[in-house]
């Protein structure tokens, strides 16, 4: 998947979504943090639902679990190298240690990467008489970085983005989304794309898809809408559709 793929997810997304409702108020200013937040919070909930539903006797069923984890962690760990890459250098060149309660967590949540990662370990080399157990200690450990992230989030999306608005123009915003585009290999933005777009409003959706047809070839944005569809309900698919249509 091309990395043009998701222009306009993030860095511009906003405006797009207020053009797309027609609203006559000013165009919300870029959000750098909200639709990427919105599918990892869905990703997030999914996959400690997942966790703590498997039956750890069901090999299948347990061996997939895991490897939503995985890919979770591998998500959130590409997330926080690009944040701290992207994001926070541009909050520390403006206003120095800006980013320091951010950061902190940032490196809080690659120590939460490594001790989850050993519970799988753990979890997997456990005989029949200690899955429970185990599986029991992961759900818990799992539940406790999903609430830290849950609140990490809200403060990047309120504080640092306010710091953002106040020493960024929208112009120099949008510069560091395409840099942030730019970066993400095929591979994870086809994971982002599987959780952010189905996490996204109706209006926000139609919106960020129309950005996305409007800058690839056709094959390309088919494939997206491939990656998607499966991930939509019904009526969501049938809104989009009717958005994309008359767009």
């Amino acid at each position: 998947m091309s990395n043009r793929v998701i222009e306009g997810v993030a860095g511009d997304g906003t405006h797009a979504a207020a053009r797309a409702s027609g609203a006559a108020a000013p165009a919300p200013r870029p959000d750098l943090y909200t639709a990427v937040h919105k599918g990892l919070r869905t990703f997030m909930s999914e996959t400690l639902a997942a966790v703590g539903r498997m039956d750890v006797a069901d090999p299948a069923e347990l061996a997939g679990a895991l490897e939503q984890v995985r890919g979770l962690l591998s998500a959130c760990r590409h997330h926080l190298e690009l944040e701290n890459r992207h994001i926070h250098s541009a909050m520390e060149a403006r206003s120095p240690n800006a980013a320091g309660a951010t950061a902190a967590d940032h490196v809080d949540h690659e120590r939460a990467f490594a001790a989850l990662e050993a519970n799988v370990q753990a979890l997997e080399r456990a005989g029949p008489a200690h899955r429970a157990a185990a599986a029991l200690h992961l759900y818990r450990r799992l539940a406790v970085f999903v609430g830290e992230n849950f609140l990490h989030m809200h403060v990047e999306e309120t504080e640092n983005t306010a710091l953002l608005w106040q020493t960024h123009t929208d112009a120099e915003l949008v510069a560091i989304h395409q840099a942030i585009v730019a970066s993400i290999p095929s591979a994870d933005m086809a994971v982002f794309l599987r959780w952010m777009v189905p996490a996204l409003g109706a209006v926000e959706r139609a919106a960020m898809l129309g950005n996305m047809r409007r800058g690839l070839p056709s094959e390309a944005f088919a494939a997206v809408l491939a990656t998607v569809r499966p991930h939509l309900r019904e009526h969501e698919w049938e809104k989009l559709a009717r958005a994309l249509a008359a767009a």
